[in-house]
């Protein structure tokens, strides 16, 4: 808070101005005791401090106007520390007063007895004045204070703005830049702001926010660089004042969501395990096919890994370093898929997020879009998704503006689309733009030459996630598992071992450990229930051990998608 001192001159001024009227001296003093301002004998001791024990002391206190007639006499003077040498014939003190609380004092001296008949004579009008002086004096002091908190409250939100991960420009009406922060100057260069500026306030763009719209996450190209962009108005007293944008570089956002999704982000073929001949093939193929850019159907079974080739193929691409984004079509709603992989705008359909959302084909711009369970996605949409295949172009829900994508589509399925398409289940078009390169996943049963060593792997990473030291598998048990057809193929194996890891606790996996269902010749009369119940198990314990979901995911070595369908099949949320 501001006082007195801060202010000296405009307080002498009206020092000098107080004496002019009155004709008396005048002192200034704070409420520190120290003369701030003063007239005639006093005015050489501006700076000094006044005696702690005063007739000023005592009006502070008392926040009110004291009128002294004999001064060494009167009351107020008794405990004066300068009463024997005072030489004044009275004494006027006017408490200044800023929000209720005293910053100092104006004092009146009379040094004659002429000068304290004067006072005497004009009490009533000489209290208006000397109350109108500390008014003026005790708003300058609360101006300077608005100022200060003014000049504080502008550092505080530059501070906020400068530190913001994003772009910000405020304009007025005249496309006049008002500010722009500092990560400007990294996004843009000086001369491109303008540039930009005008570019981006298009006729359609700049109706919307002179009648008050706020425009979100639109993508704007300038100079071969991507921006989202969100636009929104500013207004007071219901006027439009101004424009202001936030700028996000869409290499940023990228990199973002690429380390937000990419679940085992380190898969590469050779993370995935197998020596079978048509294991080998259907890697070899997806192999190359990781070197093209071209549209992928992967075809397995459930529990085959086909999520694993698809990463496995971004992650040997050149797209590697934008975001891999899986979307699993059956385990998201059919009434919110479409919003899911659109996006939409505000306001697009009841209940709409304000701002709106960006869809899951934006999220993966210059990366690899992975649409797994493509064989459940609704008919309306695939009519969309082969529009996006073939103008490479996307309008959100509640938009007709037309957003560019440049992605990589890979899809994945567990049915026969060949059978769909007849029975009128699956658009033969899209089936025809999704199959250019078809990839095989054989499942477990025929490739039998890989179970062992899927095991030994498998076991070796169980023991290290639950902190076991269990060497290996009679050879009892790997019979049993060489036998049993493995309708759940490589999930159902991990899951299977996870659960014998929990349960052994000596050196080898034995017979006594194998559930009864496997023990049967080719396991023929097991049944899914069974198969399900392990997996249930298995999932309710790696959420209980992890701390999220992604790890629970990643341990599992299972996706997130097929995560958050498998908690809900089981109920486990």
């Amino acid at each position: 808070m501001k006082n007195l001192t801060d202010i000296k001159d405009y307080a002498q001024n009206i020092a000098e101005i107080i004496k002019s009227v009155v004709g008396v001296d005048v002192t200034i003093v704070d409420s520190f005791n120290i003369r701030v301002a003063a007239t005639g004998m006093y005015k050489d001791l501006i700076g000094k401090k006044i005696v702690d024990k005063s007739a000023f002391k005592k009006a502070m206190e008392l926040k009110k106007i004291l009128i002294i007639d004999n001064p060494r006499e009167d009351d107020i003077c008794f405990e004066c520390e300068n009463k024997i040498n005072c030489i004044e014939y009275a004494e006027v003190c006017s408490p200044i007063l800023v929000e209720n609380n005293v910053v100092g004092v104006i004092g009146l001296v009379a040094l004659s007895e002429q000068q304290k008949i004067q006072l005497n004579n004009n009490k009533e009008n000489l209290i208006k004045f000397l109350n109108k002086m500390s008014d003026m004096l005790s708003t300058k002091i609360s101006e300077m204070n608005i100022c200060e908190k003014q000049n504080l409250l502008i550092k505080q939100i530059e501070t906020i703005i400068n530190s913001i991960d994003e772009g910000i420009i405020a304009i007025d009406l005249d496309k006049n830049i008002l500010f722009k922060n500092k990560i400007i100057k990294d996004i843009l260069k000086e001369e491109e702001t303008n540039l930009f500026i005008s570019k981006l306030l298009q006729d359609d763009i700049y109706k919307d926010i002179l009648l008050g719209r706020e425009i979100k996450n639109i993508q704007f190209g300038i100079e071969n660089r991507n921006f989202l962009v969100s636009i929104k108005p500013i207004v007071y007293s219901n006027k439009l004042q101004g424009i202001i944008f936030s700028l996000k570089n869409m290499k940023d956002i990228n990199k973002i969501i690429r380390d937000m999704t990419l679940i085992n982000s380190d898969t590469t073929f050779d993370s995935i395990i197998g020596k079978s001949e048509k294991f080998l093939k259907a890697i070899e193929i997806a192999k190359k096919t990781s070197r093209a850019d071209s549209t992928v159907l992967i075809l397995g079974e459930s529990g085959t890994g086909k999520e694993l080739f698809a990463r496995a193929i971004h992650n040997e691409s050149k797209r590697k370093k934008r975001p891999f984004v899986a979307v699993n079509c059956a385990a998201i709603p059919e009434s919110l898929l479409e919003s899911e992989l659109f996006g939409f705008e505000e306001g697009a359909f009841t209940g709409a997020k304000k701002g709106g959302k960006i869809g899951k084909f934006e999220l993966a711009q210059g990366g690899t879009l992975f649409l797994d369970e493509i064989g459940d996605m609704p008919l309306h949409l695939q009519v969309k998704l082969l529009r996006v295949l073939q103008e490479k172009y996307i309008e959100r829900i509640g938009s007709n503006r037309q957003i560019e994508v440049d992605i990589r589509i890979i899809a994945a399925t567990h049915k026969n689309l060949d059978e769909m398409v007849l029975k009128g289940e699956f658009r033969q078009d899209l089936y025809y733009r999704l199959n250019v390169i078809p990839i095989k996943i054989p499942p477990l049963r025929e490739r039998r030459d890989d179970i062992k060593v899927l095991m030994d792997y498998i076991l070796n990473k169980c023991c290290l996630k639950l902190n076991k030291n269990i060497k290996g598998f009679t050879e009892d048990v790997y019979e049993i598992f060489l036998n049993y057809h493995w309708p759940g193929n490589v999930r159902e194996l991990e899951n299977i071992i996870e659960y014998l890891v929990n349960m052994e606790n000596g050196e080898y996996i034995t017979f006594d450990k194998v559930p009864e269902k496997l023990k049967s010749k080719k396991g023929e009369d097991i049944t899914i229930f069974d198969l399900k119940y392990h997996e249930k198990n298995l999932i309710k314990e790696a959420l209980k051990k992890f701390n999220s979901k992604d790890e629970a995911a990643k341990a599992l070595g299972i996706g997130r998608a097929t995560l958050f369908r498998k908690i809900k099949e089981y109920g486990l949320n």
